[in-house]
């Protein structure tokens, strides 16, 4: 789903257009603005520019409008079309907009949806047999709207094939910077990221760690601490019995429950949070791979080194050397 970049930028500057929908809010169209206008080391990576249908767009609660550097016409030139947001779910894009999207996808240009923009996406059918993802508020609504998209509910962004889909609000930010690593590569990634005080990599994918941030009962305040409770003690065999009776459950309504809050098995999840872990300490100490074994919960190096390859197709030192925070 997610394909890792180069070290170092193929060609540059890339064309960057996000197209601002009426109704957009501030944050969302700030956030592929920010990002891909840093310049590291005086050297754009990116031109970016505002495309719109209107001579000027008005954002969320009537607030001050956006003059766009262009029409829908900007598309055409795109190495990177973003949406977004978009403020009225139940309305298609205008048939010029879907036409600009298919035609930029279909000439290779990565296509974008952040949170709701995903909608603009699904309704040009760009996301039709694909993995999407949206802000997790919409999702029996896009499903009812959009049956054909396998939505990932658990997805921080989602990439098939150039067609790229975040999460929302905070997991746009995730997005944009995935998209810099994956175009500019590492070391660009980084120094966007330390400017950005933003953690330099979260893999898309991971499932998120429970789905309510406020507990909706005292037993998922209990599931909240216990999970705690397994990251502050990631080397523990926790077995499921001694797990569930932490939270005085069955052990039948504790998996249930679990793979409710999580999407994942207790299993699953472990291995997850222990590799996490890992690619924390690899990215950000010069601690032996040994040492970040045994921190992340590892048996053995040989162990670690199976499970981190199994997960991402290359070896704990390589990961190293392509996301360490002094490239």
């Amino acid at each position: 789903m997610i394909n890792h970049c180069a070290t170092e930028p193929t060609h540059g500057p890339f064309e960057v257009v996000v197209v601002a929908p009426q109704g957009v809010s501030v944050f969302h169209l700030s956030v592929p603005l920010m990002i891909f206008d840093i310049h590291p080391d005086d050297r754009p990576l990116f031109n970016v520019r505002i495309a719109a249908e209107q001579p000027l767009v008005t954002l969320t609660g009537g607030q001050v409008g956006v003059s766009p550097s262009g029409g829908l016409e900007l598309l055409d030139e795109a190495d990177v079309a973003i949406i977004p947001g978009w403020a009225e779910l139940g309305a298609a894009p205008s048939n010029e907009l879907t036409t600009k999207l298919i035609a930029a996808q279909r000439r290779g240009a990565h296509v974008v949806g952040l949170c709701y923009g995903a909608y603009a996406l699904a309704y040009a059918g760009l996301l039709d047999g694909r993995l999407a993802s949206t802000h997790w508020l919409a999702e029996g609504d896009f499903h009812a709207r959009f049956p054909r998209v396998k939505l990932d509910m658990n997805a921080l962004y989602v990439d098939e094939g150039g067609v790229v889909t975040s999460a929302g609000t905070g997991a746009a930010l995730d997005c944009c910077m995935y998209l810099v690593r994956k175009l500019c590569g590492a070391r660009e990634a980084n120094k966007i990221a330390r400017l950005m005080v933003l953690p330099p990599h979260r893999e898309g994918g991971q499932s998120q760690y429970i789905d309510q941030p406020v507990p909706a009962s005292p037993q998922d305040a209990m599931l909240s601490k216990l999970l705690d409770y397994m990251r502050e003690n990631l080397h523990g065999d926790h077995a499921l019995d001694e797990l569930a009776s932490r939270v005085a459950m069955s052990r039948r309504s504790f998996t249930r429950r679990f793979h409710k809050a999580t999407g994942m098995t207790v299993g699953a999840w472990l291995d997850a949070e222990r590799l996490r872990r890992a690619k924390e300490l690899l990215e950000s100490t010069d601690l032996s791979i040994e040492k970040v074994a045994e921190q992340s919960g590892y048996r053995t190096a040989v162990a670690f080194r199976q499970s981190f390859n199994r997960a991402f197709h290359i070896s704990p030192r390589g990961w190293r050397r392509t996301f360490s925070l002094g490239n």
